[in-house]
């Protein structure tokens, strides 16, 4: 017995062949040239149409005379994603980041290694971003789907991203599994993704996760737009707002089940005492019991012991670094050294370097390393002899923010904040080895520490995080922090009652806007964590 042209499971394939073309054009396909591009009678082309109009899932313009996908395929689409209904809850919001800002913005869930948009509020500007609906993108160079990943598991994340093609779409897209890697922790600590260009050229893009109350991720929300309107710096002002809509996002989202993403964050606290304008230079006692630190711009030295945190001294210049002697600290600024106890007293530390000192720290024993800015560009890095001059050992070609020896490795470190990288000087060696590179866009490195097991830490001003990397350069961890600007870090050499070690970090308020402030009330204060 013969079968129809509409029956069976040929038919069920034509069909869908007819959906996939359609959906593959926006402009729509007119019954010619679905039959040509199908290969198909155009008699059976005429009657799978007509069953699909039937059914909502193709409409026909009667004006151009072609057909495109109907708004059946759009209400499926959306059940398909409600989870009960993620686009009736972003709504409001991706309408509120468009009027705030005037582009674009969008609504997206994962669908397998891509990202597929479910809702979208058309900007106010006539040349903007427009990604059609449906639309499915890449997961490794759009900011939603770099959010998304940001707020998977580890596991689930590292599945995707092994399996990824990493196709470059733009000469930005990244396409290293490590960079990305990376990007992918920064995202988590700061709340939001940036896509700089990554898939259109002249484009830019950031998008936040939407996670529900079992701490599941749902999909993400973003703003994009032409690349001269999203600056870079714009980009980083909106993106916590975006970060704030996604979260309320969630929060009228049911949990979907019992199984939420395990967090890996830190629990970070202040610290009792009051703030400082520029925080840094923290430095143990031998027991882990005193701290001692200073303000950098009010320039002075503060010590925290007791659970109190009080002014010790006053200094004339700003400080650029602080070393351990004894019971006692050495305050140094560009041009002096000022020795300095527990009781205030301060006592000029001579004979002393010459030129304009940029960061110094302690070695083993009684050995002090120190940068001075040499008069061309860059820095000289070496040990401080007894009679106050310096042994140079190396010499780079930008300046040198911090100095950390770890003793451990019998190693010396350093923090190149303009181009974000940390260096590693073998002693013995000439050579300076550049271990790993923060991109600008996550922060400027800020300070040196260093763990039990190898690893070492950073501080990210303007990154809101802080950072460990172990000792091959590989991106290890990511701590956000409640404050934008890190400027420190040190360990306590003895145990917390956990067993953890015991790190302290300095932040800065100065350079915190006032647009910002409220967000960051912390600023400047002196944070804990646990390791």
């Amino acid at each position: 017995m013969a079968t129809s042209p509409g029956a069976g499971t040929g038919a069920l394939e034509k069909a869908l062949d007819v959906l996939d073309a359609i959906g593959a054009s926006p402009q729509g396909l007119g019954q010619s040239e679905l039959a040509e591009q199908l290969a198909l009678p155009r008699t059976t082309i005429y009657r799978l149409l007509a069953t699909l109009v039937a059914r909502g899932l193709v409409r026909r313009d009667p004006l151009r005379k072609v057909y495109c996908l109907g708004f059946r395929c759009f209400e499926m689409a959306r059940q398909a994603y409600s989870m009960p209904d993620l686009v009736a809850a972003a709504a409001m919001e991706l309408r509120a980041l468009r009027d705030l800002t005037g582009e674009t913005s969008y609504l997206a869930t994962l669908d397998g290694r891509e990202v597929i948009s479910l809702e979208r509020c058309d900007g106010a500007h006539s040349q903007r971003s427009a990604a059609a609906l449906g639309e499915r993108k890449p997961v490794h160079c759009t900011s939603q789907g770099k959010a998304i990943l940001s707020a998977m598991p580890d596991e689930a994340r590292d599945t995707i991203v092994r399996e990824a093609i990493l196709k470059p779409l733009t000469p930005l897209t990244i396409t290293d599994r490590r960079r990305l890697q990376a990007e992918l922790r920064i995202t988590k600590a700061r709340g939001y993704a940036i896509d700089d260009e990554e898939i259109v050229l002249g484009v830019r893009c950031v998008g936040a996760p939407v996670v529900d109350s079992s701490g599941q991720v749902r999909g993400a929300i973003s703003v994009a737009g032409p690349a001269y309107r999203l600056t870079r710096e714009r980009l980083e002002l909106l993106g916590p707002e975006v970060a704030e809509a996604a979260r309320r996002v969630g929060a009228q989202l049911p949990a979907m089940g019992s199984d939420a993403g395990t967090s890996t964050e830190a629990a970070v606290t202040a610290l009792p005492g009051d703030w400082a304008f520029h925080g840094a230079f923290p430095l143990w006692s031998a027991d882990g019991k005193r701290l001692w630190w200073a303000d950098a711009l009010a320039p002075s030295v503060r010590l925290f012991e007791a659970g109190r945190d009080r002014e010790v001294a006053a200094l004339e210049a700003p400080v650029v670094g602080m070393l351990r002697e004894g019971g006692n600290v050495v305050v140094v600024t560009e041009r002096t050294a000022t020795r300095v106890d527990a009781a205030g007293n301060k006592t000029a530390v001579s004979p002393w370097l010459s030129g304009h000192v940029l960061a110094v720290c302690n070695g083993d024993d009684e050995t002090v390393w120190a940068a001075v800015a040499l008069p061309e560009a860059g820095a000289a890095i070496g040990r401080v002899r007894e009679d106050g001059t310096l042994d140079v050992q190396w010499r780079v070609g930008e300046t040198v923010q911090s100095l950390g020896w770890d003793a451990t490795s019998k190693s010396l470190y350093a923090t190149a904040p303009v181009s974000g990288a940390i260096l590693l000087m073998h002693q013995g060696q000439g050579s300076v080895r550049r271990l790993a590179t923060v991109p600008k866009g996550s922060g400027r490195v800020s300070g040196l520490a260093f763990d039990s097991h190898g690893g070492i830490w950073t501080a990210l001003c303007d990154g809101w995080s802080v950072m460990r990397f172990t000792s091959d350069g590989q991106l290890d961890r990511v701590v956000g922090l409640p404050v934008p600007c890190a400027t420190d870090l040190a360990f306590s050499p003895s145990l917390d009652e956990s067993g953890g070690e015991r790190l302290v970090i300095t932040t800065a308020r100065h350079s915190v806007s006032l647009d910002t402030l409220p967000s960051a009330p912390l600023s400047g204060r002196l944070m804990t964590l646990i390791s």
